[in-house]
């Protein structure tokens, strides 16, 4: 199974994408196991659950530089939600966008 953490301010605002992308993988028969979480929990959570790929709302992509710090040696790939997609609520879009994030490591 497949784990992907969005990140967001406090772990609320995401909960409707985490839904709708969740949504999507299961419609999909995907293993993909999705959560939402407050930034302020990156650092605990990525070093202790190890997602395959972690994701950032756009009101806290002002922090990718040091979650990111805890993804390199982890080899997590981490990117933030394109801003469009998030406004959107497009779950498919964001789901894709983990998706490939996720293939371009295991590359």
């Amino acid at each position: 199974m497949k784990k992907i953490f969005l990140f967001c301010e406090a772990g609320m605002s995401t909960s409707l994408m985490v839904s709708k992308m969740q949504e999507v993988a299961n419609k999909h028969n995907l293993d993909i196991h999705i959560e939402a979480f407050p930034a302020g929990k990156s650092h605990v959570l990525i070093n202790e659950k190890r997602p395959d790929c972690v994701l950032l709302g756009p009101q806290v992509r002002f922090l990718f530089n040091k979650i990111e710090e805890d993804c390199i040696p982890l080899n997590i790939p981490i990117a933030p939600i394109e801003p469009a997609s998030y406004g959107a609520m497009d779950g498919e879009k964001v789901l894709k966008q983990a998706i490939r994030l996720i293939k371009g490591n295991s590359k």
